[in-house]
């Protein structure tokens, strides 16, 4: 794959080129080492991350794109026969469903506005992807000094309202039942991090 735009950390602007790597982890990941599952998740979270954002989508429904194309990963990893073709595969999973997303975003936001009436450009402004990639890198910060079981839950899950919990029980190899209250203690040690981060405006 090219190095276009969706492949820039958006932490640095360095392209990722790491992906022997990732081949290497989604082996190990797919013969059931969650660890591996986890590193994938934080590598390439805000690659996916852009590509949503790329296709016109708000912050809200990014999130839940790139949350979509995880959660299927979870129940297709068997069927991708080449490792290497994972990062593709994560990132046409991530366009179709934002232009699902975004039509029905536009759909909605399209309510209400006169016919001449001049729409805003979707695309995210300089000065507002700086600060996204301030957040995203101390978000991800504060998710790394949680512990080890609430990390392995939040790379997966984050903030997904309609996670399939069967699917994440089977990746992760927790309870089903434990996955809500879990997943909700991990959220407030979560923001009780960010808030003690003086630096930035979580509230």
């Amino acid at each position: 794959m090219s190095s276009t735009r969706s492949d820039r950390h958006p932490a640095g602007g360095k392209p990722f080129e790491d992906y022997e790597g990732l081949a290497g982890l989604f082996v190990s990941a797919r013969d059931g080492d969650r660890e591996s599952l986890g590193r994938i998740v934080e590598v390439l979270t805000p690659v996916l991350w852009q590509v949503a954002r790329a296709q016109g989508l708000d912050r809200e429904r990014a999130g839940d794109a790139v949350q979509t194309a995880w959660l299927r990963l979870l129940g297709a990893m068997a069927d991708i026969q080449s490792p290497r073709a994972l990062t593709a595969w994560l990132v046409t999973v991530t366009k179709r469903e934002s232009w699902s997303l975004r039509d029905e975003q536009r759909g909605h936001d399209l309510v209400g506005i006169a016919p001449d009436e001049e729409l805003p450009d979707p695309g995210p402004r300089p000065d507002e992807e700086a600060v996204f990639a301030d957040r995203r890198t101390r978000l991800w910060a504060a998710v790394g000094r949680l512990s080890h079981r609430c990390r392995e839950l939040l790379r997966v899950v984050a903030f997904v309202g309609r996670a399939d919990y069967s699917e994440i029980s089977a990746a992760l190899g927790m309870p089903r039942g434990s996955i809500g209250p879990t997943r909700g203690r991990c959220l407030a040690q979560l923001r009780k991090q960010l808030l003690a981060d003086q630096e930035g405006s979580w509230r």
